[in-house]
């Protein structure tokens, strides 16, 4: 369902979001710092709005459902002169190994497929320890009535993207993932910037 709902936005994509979330955008990944060297995943990387922010040096992978959103990203990393691997995946099974990510992207993502809580969980599988998750999204706060957001969620969820999603019950499924910062992006502070990074379990090796 989700395919052939982005397959049909896949043209209005970058009219309705590229403007409204640059500059989230650009926040948000500034929060990684330094990237060279580093293997940074860019889980749903759609038609590619994130590459212009995108700081040189690290090695790219961008992994998206919908091969229509593929083909606008690979324009558009051409483009920006971007060296970036895209494949076609599924976020809720990430096609690497364990630990081998240094960093995982998901920038509006959580709040789209049907079962968020797969997709931070195969975030966390690929990190390596110390490895960072960066988010941007849009979330309710426990216990935030929002009964119009709840409401439209179950249709929204069909045709876009869910509006009733609350990120801290993910967050408390991972007592790996340590909340490093978590900082509002726009719309009063629905979208927010969260930055993860991954510790060792007591027992496992570093």
């Amino acid at each position: 369902m989700l395919k052939q709902a982005y397959t049909l936005w896949a043209p209005l994509y970058d009219l309705m979001l590229e403007a409204p979330t640059r500059a989230a955008r650009r926040r948000s990944l500034a929060l990684l710092g330094d990237v060279r060297q580093r293997k940074i995943v860019i889980a749903g990387v759609g038609t590619g709005l994130d590459f212009p922010h995108l700081r040189a040096g690290a090695h790219y992978t961008g992994i998206d459902l919908t091969p229509a959103m593929l083909d606008k990203a690979r324009r558009r990393a051409r483009r920006c002169g971007l060296p970036i691997r895209l494949i076609e995946g599924d976020a809720c099974a990430l096609p690497f190994a364990d630990g081998e990510a240094d960093v995982v992207v998901l920038h509006l993502i959580l709040a789209v497929v049907p079962n968020p809580a797969e997709v931070l969980a195969e975030a966390s599988r690929i990190l390596r320890p110390g490895g960072q998750a960066l988010i941007l999204d849009k979330f309710l706060r426990p216990g935030q009535r929002a009964p119009l957001r709840r409401a439209a969620s179950p249709l929204l969820g069909r045709l876009a993207t869910r509006t009733d999603v609350v990120f801290e019950p993910l967050l408390e499924a991972h007592p790996e993932l340590c909340l490093r910062h978590d900082a509002p992006a726009f719309a009063r502070g629905w979208f927010r910037h969260i930055l993860l990074e991954k510790t060792p379990l007591q027992g496992e090796p570093t």
